[in-house]
């Protein structure tokens, strides 16, 4: 049987200079939440843009990414 890699995503928070995390697309919800409650707020569309991330539709993750003030790629 063979393995499946897990494709790990580089998090970058525009709100604070330098702050990225590394993470797999079940990650991406928390660290984003995380950082958010850091500015005591919350959204529901950190699900929202994990979600996107997961199914691939780039067009949508990059949008919301946009609203939560965050930058999302794949990390090489």
């Amino acid at each position: 049987m063979k393995s499946q890699r897990v494709r790990i995503y580089q998090l970058t928070d525009r709100l604070h200079a330098g702050r990225m995390a590394r993470v797999s697309a079940d990650g991406i919800a928390a660290a984003v939440s995380a950082w958010l409650a850091e500015l005591d707020t919350s959204s529901p569309l950190v699900d929202d843009l994990a979600r996107m991330v997961r199914t691939g539709d780039w067009t949508a993750a990059h949008a919301i990414a946009e609203i939560l003030s965050v930058d999302v790629t794949v990390a090489a």
